[in-house]
């Protein structure tokens, strides 16, 4: 049969119109498939950077119970033991350090802040610990009903601290080795994800102390 000139022409034009426009959704479909891939990624990281600010929150909220509990302890201790000015200042001044240094969820990402925490954090736990000691020399303050509730508070408190830093690292270890991975080291080289500091307890603070009379 015989086709015009035109018409093969009109076929040529028609094949190849179909073939760009095949190559222009498979080149569409690919990059909206690269853009919810990467969505997906960037959301699994906000979910987990969210869970370590929240485990984050909870170190801080025991921390903050902790150095609630201080004053009245040191003052249960200075009705019984007023002689004590050393530790107590001590204690008292430790407080006030550990009380003054707040992590924000951003500063999580600079280890020095995070190593300035624990340190006020260990120099209030070894003030409490020489406190504890001094204790033991005075029976009447160890039967005081007021110092006996403080004990069974700040033992408790201690163990919550252990804890929640217990499952702040988890969170840490969770979010750090999903970003090193890939395809987590590509989005958060795009977006600004960075790696949280673990907390690590110094070497004299890894029990907590023993509050036991």
């Amino acid at each position: 049969m015989y086709a015009a000139p035109g018409s093969v022409v009109n076929v040529g034009i028609i094949a190849a119109v179909r073939g760009f426009v095949i190559v222009l959704v498979v080149i569409a479909l690919l990059v909206v498939g690269l853009l919810v891939w990467a969505v997906g990624v960037n959301n699994q990281l906000v979910t987990l950077e969210q869970n370590v600010n929240e485990k984050w929150a909870q170190v801080q909220n025991v921390y903050q119970r902790r150095a609630d509990l201080i004053p009245n302890l040191v003052e249960t201790v200075k009705g019984f033991a007023a002689q004590e000015r050393t530790v107590l200042t001590e204690v008292t001044q430790a407080r006030a350090n550990a009380t003054g240094i707040r992590l924000t969820p951003e500063a999580l990402n600079d280890p020095q802040a995070m190593a300035k925490f624990q340190a006020a954090q260990a120099q209030l736990s070894g003030a409490l610990s020489r406190l504890l000691v001094t204790v033991e020399r005075y029976p009447e303050l160890k039967s005081n009903a007021n110092f006996l509730a403080l004990q069974t508070q700040l033992e408790g408190t201690e163990n919550r601290i252990t804890v929640e830093r217990q499952r702040y690292n988890e969170a840490v270890r969770e979010y750090n080795t999903r970003l090193r991975l890939f395809p987590g080291s590509v989005i958060a080289g795009v977006t600004g994800f960075r790696p949280k500091a673990f907390f690590e307890a110094a070497p004299d603070s890894a029990t907590p102390p023993k509050v036991k009379f």
